[in-house]
């Protein structure tokens, strides 16, 4: 489906080394050409805009995920019915399942076993005073109380990291990259759709929960396979670049910690900010069940969007200095959860996983000296593979 007459064009690569090395000047770019811009070297209609991304968000009749939100078309052939990639009502009967132990009430009986182990972990770092802040801490919590909640035994659990990155990899364009991906994706499917897996569950874990379920008759058995994979890719790899990318930007902007060190009250506004400017998931592809029309163009049903959540968390039309980073500014709508029924599932256990982390740093850490980040290249995430810190004791 080529641009529509009048549309602007970007013949630019989204999922290129280059962009993901440095996406930001191109998403301005875009977001400075239109509201809707055709990329034709992905086959996109790209949305960039805050307000456009937002209400399309809104709009799952419209804007759908029944037909896949990869931007390629193998993975939406083969992920219909997942979570991800269905609508109402199937997609609320299946959120209801894995959603329920991450509710805040039932996340308030682990909260304290979170705590704990963030003040344990943070207390072993500092007297060390240099780490790894991405595989030394912000993959900590996600790999040690993550995993055991959800159940996983010691293969899982060594495989979940190269798992959730191949998850995210095959939701880009079909490139080297994701074609790579789909060899450890059908292993995770192998592994977790596996006769044994029940067996390998501990007995009332959450993925012990979504086959209970199964017994109630509340979901197809040949689902909970599927729904196991939920607490992989969005339970590790977004709230461990979250976690990292705060390091990074309080280790750059050594003003903005010492004044979450002065106010705790600002821990939330520090992690909406940093998942604002430094946004894990880039974004996903919705299919029109309908023509629709955004700002002044129409786009004819079938045409399928990138709808870019990084670059609309950026929008100078939204947000003033929106490449600063700033602890005192009101970010909650941002949308690096995602917005509307889609909503990001898990944003309460990594809200909670970030806040533990950052009140045991602040009683002990004065400040970061971050050393070179590494990026890790993902089609769909951006976030770190490496990042060296050395900590002044507070």
């Amino acid at each position: 489906m080529p641009a529509i007459p009048g549309q602007p064009v970007y013949d630019v690569d989204l999922y290129s080394d280059e962009v993901l090395l440095d996406p930001y000047p191109h998403y301005r770019a875009l977001r400075d050409l239109g509201a809707v811009v055709w990329l034709p070297q992905n086959g996109l209609h790209a949305v960039a805009r805050f307000d456009d991304v937002r209400a399309a968000l809104r709009n799952p009749t419209v804007f759908s995920s029944a037909q896949g939100v990869a931007a390629n078309d193998h993975v939406n052939s083969i992920s219909q019915g997942t979570t991800l990639a269905s609508d109402a009502p199937l997609h609320d009967r299946l959120r209801a399942i894995i959603a329920a132990p991450l509710l805040p009430r039932a996340l308030e009986e682990i909260a304290p076993q979170i705590r704990a182990e963030a003040h344990r972990l943070v207390d072993d770092l500092v007297a060390r005073g240099q780490f790894d802040a991405v595989s030394d801490l912000a993959q900590h919590l996600p790999l040690t109380i993550v995993s055991k909640l959800v159940g996983l035994e010691d293969h899982g659990r060594s495989s979940m990291l190269r798992w959730a990155a191949a998850t995210f990899n095959v939701l880009g364009s079909m490139n080297a990259r994701a074609c790579a991906a789909m060899k450890d994706v059908q292993e995770m499917r192998a592994y977790l759709g596996g006769e044994e897996i029940r067996s390998r569950l501990r007995p009332g874990s959450w993925g012990d929960r979504i086959f209970a379920a199964a017994d109630r008759g509340e979901v197809e058995p040949e689902r909970c396979p599927v729904l196991m994979r939920d607490y992989l890719g969005p339970s590790l790899d977004t709230t461990i670049f979250a976690t990292a990318n705060l390091v990074l930007l309080f280790g750059r902007h050594p003003e903005q910690w010492d004044l979450v060190r002065n106010d705790p009250a600002l821990i939330p506004n520090a992690i909406n900010e940093a998942l604002r400017l430094e946004s894990p998931v880039r974004g996903f592809t919705r299919y029109l069940t309908a023509d629709a029309t955004i700002a002044d163009l129409t786009l004819p049903r079938g045409s399928r969007l990138l709808l870019l959540y990084a670059s609309a968390n950026r929008d100078e039309r939204k947000w003033q200095d929106p490449e600063c980073f700033d602890v005192t500014r009101r970010a909650n709508d941002h949308l690096g959860f995602g917005n509307g029924t889609h909503m990001c599932a898990g944003l309460h256990l990594a809200r909670l996983e970030m806040t533990a982390l950052l009140e045991a740093l602040m009683k002990r850490v004065a400040c970061f000296e971050i050393g070179e980040p590494v990026l890790a290249l993902n089609n769909v995430l951006r976030g770190l593979a490496s990042l060296p810190v050395r900590v002044k004791r507070a």
